[in-house]
């Protein structure tokens, strides 16, 4: 695999699946109301570069690959989402992590493992998930008493130059007790 994901020297494994900018416009969000829930259909671009790697402790390296989402929603063009973040991966041990903030005041830290592909031509498959009773999820202190996240979980399958993922965020909000906010969008490699 190391020949076909190495970049500058670097070899990012998987993650070179997702590098460029995606764009997609089947989007839909389910989000807490507090009468109810909504659906939102959004547009997103989702940019993916590689972003070197780093080593933690003398002796694990880390492949990185910076993000940067924006989400809009369709009936008004206004974006609604913009998060940024890191995506790792631990050659040593196949670990895959995903690191995150959105300015709401909350972060996260999941990880997770590739669901392994019989060739580099199958899908792969992304998987990191945490909650809070690990340490994978800070949160404002506003946040943690009015709409607490506590876990998350992400996946994304990539084929060539398609991408779709499904992102669950759980919440303790509007008096609603482990609301699944979900986030799904298809999504195409534009460059």
């Amino acid at each position: 695999m190391s020949e076909q994901t190495t970049i500058d020297g670097i070899d990012y494994g998987p993650l070179a699946a997702l590098l460029g900018i995606w764009e997609g416009d089947k989007g839909v969000d389910r989000a807490p109301e507090p009468d109810g829930e909504e659906r939102n259909p959004y547009y997103e671009t989702l940019t993916f570069v590689a972003a070197g790697d780093v080593t933690n402790c003398e002796d694990q390296v880390l492949a990185v690959v910076r993000f940067h989402q924006v989400v809009s929603r369709k009936s008004n063009n206004k974006v609604f989402h913009d998060q940024v973040g890191f995506w790792m991966w631990d050659a040593a041990t196949d670990t895959l992590m995903e690191t995150f903030t959105i300015p709401r005041g909350v972060a996260v830290v999941a990880s997770g493992t590739l669901a392994s592909p019989a060739s580099l031509d199958d899908e792969l498959v992304f998987t990191v998930a945490c909650d809070v009773e690990g340490t994978g999820i800070a949160q404002s202190d506003y946040m943690f008493q009015n709409g607490r996240t506590t876990a998350f979980t992400h996946t994304i399958t990539v084929k060539g130059d398609q991408m779709r993922y499904t992102e669950s965020t759980v919440l303790d909000i509007y008096e609603k007790r482990s609301y699944d906010h979900k986030d799904v969008n298809t999504l195409k490699r534009v460059s």
